[in-house]
């Protein structure tokens, strides 16, 4: 039950009056005379009445003005809805549509750099030489173009030059190791590969021209390479050996005798191919198409996140997580976009808001990884740096500690707003987030997104208030996959949401949904703890364990054994300087069953190197999982596509070694 200490934030008079989703229900009520008293009455609408709710945020975002549409919802069965028919949209004109020149498109920087702003007008003009040069190349709508990129201010120019082409773009981040970029890059089979010469992380410069050779060999449909030289002179001789792989300096570019031209596409062609994480076998590619991320990017931002023309907007990310995309689709309202390519802890656990103060950032996005650190190093932002300008800052990736939540309210500048939002990959959003109608709380994400029937339903398909349950998703969206690559019949696609609640969407999160709507979500509900019956969410364990000083990182795992045991090992990183003994073993324990219960009191508590995660942060629960029940590390892990990746051998070791104790007691 909520309570005041639990309260953070309270929306003002200008979330209440002046919001863009404040807004936009004065507009619907004017124009549609449609009157909702609030966001719950909203998000009903909003979910139920999908035709009204969709026209109506064609219209207010002015799309009525550059394409029609025969109707909304041509097909509304889930795999297979079929959004907006007849309507044609580009996904780059858009972008480049809210061009103004009071304000910079994009603030760049890299680590160890000074923020360097590109004009929209410049912004458009190297848009227009890089489509002139990906048509001169021979690239046509359906194509692909790949980029194997940093969070650079070229990576978005071959985005929007791409799409403006109407070819396919993806992208892998060069930190990235070369077989998991293959294991990407092959199914998609791009024509044009975008490479950086490397990149500089945490105070290191990584030479990638090795790997891009690599790649441009290992691509046999690739015909050519731009290379752009981000740390390195872009050398004479071509990076890759092959005779008909064509490279080009992305310097030497000639400029376009033509004005920029986008590719006339219908609302479903596709626009990018992101990526599975690649933890739990070949990595899928998930299409998503021009249209639906265009309207889905414009709700979102807009109405969810409050995001406008006035805004800079900074995600920490990399460029294979989604959330770089996402940070793209700021362009669609306006905002001055800021890239930053460097690690968001250097020099220091501070860096993130350094860069913030740096480029005046208004709205910043974090991953919970991110916070938990500062806490733990006890940071102070607010009053080392100058943040008065920023208003709200962004967690996603995983659920953040309650104590993290309270840290980032009272470190911050008195004011921002902390959004908390889940979401995910395969329909590059979220599903459930902020909104500035809503107070926030320690601990729950506000509420269900705008346009999302978001529900929580037991094994047998039953909703659930207030208690734990799948989260599932029982209408369409608009960014919902086109499907996925190399899947022909759709089968892959449906196994991957379907199969569990047929026409119903399965997320694979634990989720609570309480009568005021706020949203708490426990963890991948494919990874979930379950002794004797009782489900239990890891996320609630890392809550208490990660917060003591002793320890610096943690994973735990429950596996069903062959003879019908359940084994439920907690696996530590001892701070440094620490030494995992008895005593400590005690306290964790101690502290287990004082903040949850017995049940989640772990069987052994193992001291371990390190903790692997995909390389956007996310544990690898899942997999270390499969390999305590015998899977191979080479079984369940794309190489490259993790942190530490010794470490699969490491609990294959003490799998081999566990089932040994086992045979050797019951002998």
């Amino acid at each position: 039950m909520n309570t005041d200490t639990d309260l953070l934030w309270s929306p003002g008079r200008r979330e209440l009056e002046d919001s863009n989703v404040a807004n936009f229900m004065d507009w619907v009520s004017e124009v549609r005379g449609l009157h909702f008293s609030d966001y719950a009455e909203l998000w009903r609408w909003s979910s139920t009445d999908l035709a009204d709710f969709w026209s109506a945020v064609w219209e207010f975002y002015g799309l009525d003005a550059v394409t029609g549409y025969d109707e909304v919802l041509g097909e509304a069965s889930m795999p297979g809805a079929v959004w907006f028919p007849g309507a044609r949209l580009n996904f780059a004109e858009r972008c480049l549509a809210q061009a103004t020149d009071a304000r910079p498109a994009l603030v760049c920087l890299t680590e160890g750099g000074t923020p360097e702003d590109v004009s929209w007008d410049e912004l458009r003009r190297q848009v227009a030489d890089v489509a002139a040069a990906l048509r001169g190349m021979g690239v046509r709508p359906g194509d692909c173009v790949a980029g194997y990129l940093p969070n650079l201010r070229q990576t978005v120019v071959a985005l929007l030059a791409s799409a403006a082409v109407g070819a396919v773009w993806t992208a892998c981040s060069p930190d990235f190791g070369t077989p998991s970029v293959l294991a990407r890059l092959r199914q998609a089979r791009p024509t044009v590969l975008v490479a950086a010469d490397g990149y500089r992380h945490g105070g290191k410069d990584y030479d990638r021209r090795p790997e891009v050779a690599e790649l441009a060999d290992g691509l046999p449909t690739l015909r050519h390479v731009l290379a752009v030289d981000s740390l390195f002179a872009v050398p004479a001789e071509p990076w890759s050996k092959r005779a008909d792989v064509e490279q080009h300096a992305w310097s030497g570019l000639p400029a376009a005798d033509e004005p920029l031209e986008f590719a006339d596409v219908p609302f479903d062609h596709p626009l990018w191919i992101l990526w599975s994480s690649g933890t739990t076998g070949i990595p899928k590619g998930i299409v998503q198409g021009h249209g639906g991320i265009v309207v889905e990017l414009l709700k979102a931002l807009g109405l969810g996140v409050d995001l406008r023309a006035d805004d800079r907007y900074l995600f920490l990310t990399s460029t294979s997580w989604m959330v770089w995309n996402f940070l793209v689709g700021g362009l669609l309202h306006g905002s001055t976009v800021i890239l930053y390519d460097g690690s968001p802890t250097f020099p220091d656990v501070d860096g993130a808001w350094r860069i913030a103060e740096w480029t005046g950032a208004t709205v910043v996005g974090l991953g919970a990884a991110y916070l938990t650190a500062g806490e733990k190093a006890d940071s102070r932002p607010s009053d080392m740096f100058g943040l008065d300008r920023l208003r709200s800052v962004l967690q996603t990736g995983s659920t953040l500690p309650p104590s993290t939540w309270r840290w980032a309210h009272d470190r911050l500048t008195p004011g921002v707003r902390l959004q908390s939002i889940c979401g995910g990959t395969d329909v590059c959003s979220v599903l459930a987030g902020s909104t500035p109608l809503l107070p926030v709380r320690v601990g729950r994400i506000q509420a269900p997104a705008l346009g999302v029937a978001l529900a929580s339903w037991d094994a047998d398909g039953h909703a659930l208030t207030g208690e734990q349950g799948e989260l599932v998703v029982t209408a369409p969206l608009p960014s919902m996959p086109l499907n996925f690559v190399g899947d022909p019949d759709g089968s892959r696609y449906r196994a991957s949401y379907f199969d569990t609640y047929p026409g119903v969407w399965r997320h694979g999160d634990w989720v609570t949904i309480d009568p005021d709507l706020s949203v708490v979500v426990a963890g991948r509900s494919d990874s979930t703890l379950n002794r004797s019956g009782v489900r239990m969410g890891s996320a609630d364990i890392y809550a208490v364990v990660d917060q003591l000083p002793e320890i610096a990182d943690s994973l735990v795992i429950g596996v069903e054994q062959p003879d019908g045991d359940y084994f439920m090992p907690l696996f530590v990183v001892p701070a440094e300087g620490t030494a995992l003994d008895e005593g400590l073993r005690r306290r964790i324990a101690a502290a287990i069953r004082g903040r949850l219960s017995p049940r989640h009191v772990p069987d052994v508590i193992v001291p371990v190197p390190a903790v692997p995660r995909t390389l956007t942060g996310k544990k690898l629960e899942v997999p270390v999982k499969r390999i305590l029940q015998g899977a191979r590390g080479s079984d369940v892990s794309s190489e490259g596509s993790i942190t530490h990746p010794e470490m699969l051998t490491w609990f294959a070791d003490f799998a081999a070694r566990s089932a040994a104790a086992r045979t050797s007691a019951a002998g």
